[in-house]
């Protein structure tokens, strides 16, 4: 696991000694997730492509009606 988005406000999920790369808020409903990197692959130019992955998968969940999980594995 190189990066993850996690949900904000929720308890259960962490990503200890992974540096949050940013944050993006969904369209649909306004929850925040934060981006986070393996210390080992901290990558700006991944983390904007990654940004724009997961509001793509953001809305879709909306489209489908589901709600969107604490922990979102992300793609490098």
């Amino acid at each position: 696991m190189t990066a993850v988005a996690i949900k904000k406000g929720q308890t259960r999920e962490r990503a200890p000694g992974f540096k949050e790369m940013g944050t993006l808020r969904c369209d649909g409903c306004g929850e925040e997730f934060s981006i986070l990197h393996d210390p080992s692959s901290v990558n700006a130019t991944v983390a904007a492509k990654q940004a724009h992955w997961l509001e793509k998968v953001l809305a879709d969940e909306h489209e489908r009606e589901r709600k969107h999980p604490d922990r979102i594995q992300l793609p490098d």
